[in-house]
């Protein structure tokens, strides 16, 4: 398991290198980032997060259960950390910072990681999860830069900031299309796939980008809040549900690997449109990529889960 959780987590590190590599020699123009950053959220992240909830394939497995616990757990972190708020002492935006790096998620990493393990099944469980998680990260985001991000929004901003959030809006189309088994059209099948696909190197490229290692004290105790949430709570949330709903087998190893995993590049770019912390962001992003070659197979062999059941 170790080796192919490193395997799945090497290119999204060397993306956020190179992207800081590419910030450093000034081979693209400073301007280029803001603009790459507007592309992703507006077009590319949309792109993804459609297409692969309107093309997964969920097959014949316990698709219920492992949405229950996977809503449930993120739902039950993001609670707490909210609760917590008042004792963590942190400014709005940086709180913002922390929440995402506590229950979002790198897509990637996990879809990679469940088929190095399960191979054609591994890609549908993934499926499943990203289901599950996607809409509902987004909305609980977009809830909380609504209450903590640097511009406070009244009740109908925020209603009208979830009306056209294009990432939660593109959760509930793709969602939509799955549930009426419509087919996306073979013309735009591709284009939606390919610019999916582009999403995520140039986000993590603009994370490395973003990335101000000056900052690195102040991110201290920020990046251990968002990484105790994220590595820690949210893994013992989920086996706690999964062994409730009696989730087991490659289903429950699958949805524990997508809750013990980094927090993704959409995070950052989620900050930097929506009034959050975003160098934090990335600093967040990077390190837990760096962490989670650990803390994966640490919390996959803690759990005792059985991955050949």
């Amino acid at each position: 398991m170790f080796l192919t959780i490193l395997l799945a987590l090497a290119p999204t590190a060397a993306l956020i290198a190179l992207g800081q590599g590419l910030r450093r020699i000034v081979l693209v123009h400073d301007s280029f980032w803001p603009q790459a950053e507007r592309l992703v959220y507006y077009v590319l992240l949309p792109a993804l997060f459609f297409h692969g909830l309107a093309t997964a394939h969920l097959g014949d497995l316990p698709v219920r259960e492992m949405a229950i616990t996977l809503v449930c757990s993120t739902c039950i972190v993001a609670a707490v950390l909210v609760m917590a708020s008042p004792w963590l002492g942190l400014p709005g935006p940086q709180f913002t910072s922390v929440f995402q790096g506590g229950v979002r998620f790198n897509n990637y990493i996990g879809v990679t990681a469940a088929q190095g393990l399960f191979g054609a099944q591994g890609v549908a469980l993934a499926a499943i999860s990203n289901a599950a998680i996607v809409p509902t990260v987004n909305i609980l985001c977009v809830l909380i830069f609504a209450r903590f991000g640097a511009v406070r929004l009244s009740v109908r901003g925020i209603a009208r900031q979830l009306a056209l959030n294009p990432l939660v809006v593109a959760c509930f189309a793709g969602i939509a299309m799955q549930l009426t088994h419509l087919p996306v059209p073979p013309v735009i099948e591709p284009v939606l796939r390919s610019l999916g696909q582009a999403s995520l190197p140039l986000g993590l490229l603009c994370v490395g980008a973003a990335l101000d290692f000056s900052a690195a004290r102040r991110w201290l105790r920020p990046v251990a809040m968002a990484s105790l949430a994220k590595f820690v709570a949210m893994p013992v949330a989920t086996l706690a549900l999964s062994h409730a709903l009696g989730l087991e087998g490659r289903a429950a190893v699958t949805t524990l690997l997508f809750q013990a995993l980094p927090t993704a590049s959409s995070s950052y770019i989620m900050a930097r449109q929506l009034g959050g912390d975003a160098p934090l962001m990335a600093g967040i992003v990077a390190v837990q990529t760096v962490l989670a070659a650990l803390m994966i197979p640490v919390v996959m062999t803690l759990s005792g889960t059985n991955l050949y059941q």
